[in-house]
């Protein structure tokens, strides 16, 4: 099964998301795992945490990986640079915003979808949100 990562700065913001994605669909299960602040507790990401955490979440079907910064996505560019070439060959780096992105992919990977498609699906889901902002103004 495709498995996530979340990669953020603050343990307490990840914490928070993988809460919600895992509560608003309840049943599923995907494999999630957390790479989330400093060593000693601070702000920032670890690139060693985040390689950890992608071996941790692998299952040999692949992963994707959601950030909440861009800065967190540079460091997962990192961990891909640590990992195994084989496995770092299975992940994927989703642009997506991190609370939709997680909660589509976390429904696309329980409902077994191949990375590909959990990653697209991540990637898409704001768009959703935008259009719904879109739309036409209340009378």
């Amino acid at each position: 099964m495709t498995g996530l990562v979340i990669v953020s700065h603050s343990r307490t913001l990840a914490d928070a998301a993988a809460a919600l994605a895992t509560g608003l669909i309840p049943g599923l299960t995907a494999p999630l795992e957390i790479a989330a602040g400093l060593p000693d507790g601070s702000l920032g990401t670890d690139a060693t945490e985040i390689m950890a955490a992608i071996e941790r979440a692998d299952d040999g079907t692949g992963v994707v990986v959601l950030a909440d910064l861009g800065s967190g996505i540079l460091s997962a560019q990192t961990a891909l640079e640590l990992l195994d070439p084989e496995l770092a060959g299975r992940v994927r780096l989703s642009g997506g915003a991190l609370v939709e992105g997680l909660v589509a992919a976390y429904a696309a990977a329980g409902t077994g979808k191949d990375p590909a498609a959990v990653q697209a699906d991540a990637d898409a889901a704001a768009s959703l949100k935008l259009r719904q902002v879109a739309g036409p103004p209340p009378p």
